[in-house]
């Protein structure tokens, strides 16, 4: 049986990453975390920063540096995360925002990683995460 458990990305900095991942998403680093390992919990997976010490950052939309990965945050309100992340040291990148208010945006971390707010229509809220429409709620 294969089991997903971490999602690891590089970087130079682990605990200041950490901590910008922990505020983003309000949970917290791991307490045995370190400058070459650190990490937050989420359910039985967890988001590792591991320590690269000749770190390249991917230069997305360019592809001589691709972006490898990007993680997509679920949100309620882009404008009010948008402000939020911005404070916390994000960079906006490109806004995909209908005029309807659907859809989403792009940033950078701290370090360039991409990844995107987004603001799917119909999808509700609950204690366990986002509902979405349209799918099958028994996978």
């Amino acid at each position: 049986m294969l089991r997903l458990t971490d999602f690891i990305i590089d970087c130079p900095d682990t605990m200041k990453l950490a901590a910008f991942y922990s505020e983003v998403t309000g949970r917290p680093v791991k307490a045995d975390s370190s400058e070459d390992w650190a990490g937050i919990k989420f359910g039985e997976i967890e988001l590792a920063f591991i320590r690269v010490y000749d770190y390249r950052a991917p230069q997305w939309p360019d592809s001589e540096h691709p972006k490898q990965f990007h993680l997509d945050f679920e949100v309620d309100e882009i404008e009010s995360e948008q402000r939020r992340v911005l404070e916390l040291g994000a960079t906006l990148r490109q806004d995909f925002i209908g005029p309807e208010g659907y859809g989403w945006q792009v940033y950078t971390d701290p370090v360039g990683h991409p990844f995107c707010l987004c603001r799917n229509k119909g999808v509700v809220w609950t204690d366990q995460g986002p509902t979405w429409p349209g799918r099958d709620q028994g996978i």
